[in-house]
């Protein structure tokens, strides 16, 4: 491996670290500021019969009285050793629950992701192919509406129209794992993954649109047409080669977006995956649970980003690692 090489894997992983502490440092100290009492969110109507020494004793327990920094570091100390805590409200490690939403998440994700590049590369190729025209109106309308349209509307349209009217896959109950029934896995997540993918599949569009007509002006895409190599074979071996960098850019992106943006749709579709979790745990006060779940959310994310910078030199050797 050269040096550049390194220095680039240094670099990144310096960056990672920092991300990682920052994220760690923000949501420990927001999840702090919420109002309300942990002993009381746990027990529920039973912390009223707590007396002062018994609820004085639950705090020390979990470390609950003690100073924020104190607090702070034993809880990353503890995630430094694969010790994520213990989640209050359930009593099991917060580990095991991550690693039974980890594989669901990703999957909604990776499914997402496979809709929205396939949906963006075919309109963004049909807008280019005719700019100004027809097919390049109704491929930009499409941007349009995909942009425009929040995921919860999505969702609900797909739910009330194809899952309730027609019976077109479950829009809930109880999850199926992939391995225990292949079927039944993919059409509890497709719906799931049609909502979160439209918008990935917009913004694909507009960036394949541009980047295609961009690369299609280029001196290289000309001179070849002008030393006849047919423009067919120039567009898909050159120009659309060329015009990957961006769309790859973009879609690395967005997945680590998508990993964060699965809260609100897997609350939708009932699906017990990170972003339900998340949301749980902030509803039910699980400190342990939230922090730990926004700090493996936060990794996934970098980790994607790191991959794409790397796909960037197998795409084109021309690219640096610096």
């Amino acid at each position: 491996m050269r040096a550049t090489h390194w220095r680039f894997l240094v670099r990144r992983l310096v960056g990672a670290v920092l991300t990682l502490l920052g994220v760690s440092v923000v949501v420990f100290v927001v999840l702090r500021v919420i109002p309300g009492d942990e002993i009381t969110v746990m027990l529920g109507t039973e912390a009223a019969g707590l007396t002062d020494a018994q609820r004085a004793s639950l705090e020390a327990y979990y470390g609950l009285g003690d100073p924020l920094v104190v607090q702070y570091f034993g809880w990353l100390g503890n995630v430094l050793t694969g010790n994520l805590g213990v989640s209050l409200r359930s009593g099991q490690p917060v580990g095991g629950l991550i690693a039974n939403a980890l594989p669901i998440t990703v999957q909604l994700a990776v499914m997402a992701t496979i809709i929205g590049v396939a949906l963006g590369l075919a309109f963004g190729m049909l807008a280019a192919s005719r700019p100004g025209g027809l097919r390049d109106a109704t491929a930009q309308g499409f941007g349009l509406l995909g942009l425009g349209t929040p995921n919860f509307v999505v969702g609900a349209v797909l739910i009330a129209v194809l899952s309730t009217q027609f019976g077109y896959f479950p829009s809930a109950g109880d999850y199926v794992g992939f391995f225990e029934s292949p079927a039944a896995n993919v059409g509890q997540q497709i719906f799931p993954a049609i909502t979160l993918g439209t918008a990935l599949a917009a913004i694909v569009m507009r960036t394949t649109r541009g980047s295609y007509l961009d690369m299609w002006q280029q001196d290289f895409a000309r001179t070849a047409v002008g030393k006849g190599v047919h423009p067919q074979r120039v567009r898909w071996r050159h120009v659309l080669h060329n015009a990957l960098i961006p769309i790859v850019t973009i879609t690395g992106i967005q997945f680590g977006y998508l990993l964060g943006g699965t809260v609100v749709v897997e609350e939708i579709f009932s699906l017990p995956g990170l972003g339900r979790l998340v949301l749980t745990g902030i509803v039910q006060r699980d400190f342990a649970v939230v922090q730990s779940t926004v700090l493996v959310i936060a990794a996934l994310f970098v980790l994607v980003n790191f991959l794409v910078d790397l796909l960037y030199a197998l795409i084109d050797p021309r690219v640096k690692l610096s």
